[in-house]
């Protein structure tokens, strides 16, 4: 067994190899963006597969993994692990869709309720005594699901057509737009901007570079909040006008 994951501000990577450990201790996991990850999904029958959902759909770096290595997912059996701040309908259902459509079996889905990522909306966050009771909640749902899995009768949430109406009529009609392509929308404040890179480190886009001592977006943003929530001058949004919250994991556990 592998575990393979995309991951923002770590609320999937923690669930996913959790998930992992508790089913086989032995196991590894890998982000999809490491270079590793082809050999790893080659090399194993089984898989627990683990991202976040933006919009009730999968972020676009998921879903481009998913269509541009399609041939290594031919007869490999796959549990799904979608992780959300609100109810998302169908977020395995997502990409089981496409697991199917290239030939693996859905062994089973597991949705997740996590802290929200996005730092720069007022109305998504919650106190911090309240992000650490979803933690706990989540880790006691995660370790019956990987009981579950051992004894043969895996969860099964998010893949069948009542998630999948669900999912559709929830948020996914009204936002495709927003995940269906790379984003534009970033937003950098270089007032704020002290010109150190880390945002340039850890965007799993490569989608910021540094120009005249100050960071350049792309347009190439996946969403994933990772520069917001590391910028040391809090000098980047996406959604919002102002950030409230670095919503990393590490914050809650």
């Amino acid at each position: 067994m592998v575990g393979v994951y995309f991951s923002g501000t770590g609320n999937t990577r923690y669930c996913l190899e959790r998930f992992v450990a508790k089913v086989e201790p032995s196991a590894q996991s890998i982000s999809i963006t490491d270079p590793e990850v082809k050999k790893r999904i080659k090399e194993n029958q089984n898989i627990v597969f683990g991202y976040p959902i933006y919009f009730s759909n999968l972020p676009k770096i998921v879903r481009d993994f998913i269509e541009e290595n399609k041939a290594l997912f031919h007869d490999k059996k796959i549990f799904i692990i979608a992780t959300m701040g609100l109810f998302s309908g169908d977020g395995a259902g997502c990409s089981a869709r496409l697991f199917k459509k290239y030939g693996a079996t859905i062994v089973g889905g597991l949705h997740v309720k996590m802290p929200d990522c996005v730092g720069d909306s007022k109305a998504l966050k919650k106190p911090l005594d309240r992000n650490r009771e979803l933690v706990k909640k989540a880790e006691h749902k995660i370790d019956e699901a990987a009981k579950r899995l051992k004894e043969g009768k895996p969860l099964k949430q998010g893949i069948n057509i009542w998630y999948h109406i669900a999912g559709l009529f929830g948020q996914r009609l009204w936002y495709y737009s927003k995940t269906r392509n790379y984003s534009k929308d970033l937003k950098i404040d270089l007032n704020k901007c002290i010109g150190c890179g880390k945002c340039t480190r850890v965007c799993p886009m490569n989608n910021l570079h540094i120009k005249e001592n100050k960071p350049v977006a792309d347009g190439n943003c996946t969403m994933c909040y990772r520069c917001i929530s590391n910028c040391p001058k809090q000098a980047i949004t996406l959604h919002g006008k102002e950030v409230y919250e670095q919503c990393k994991i590490e914050r809650y556990i």
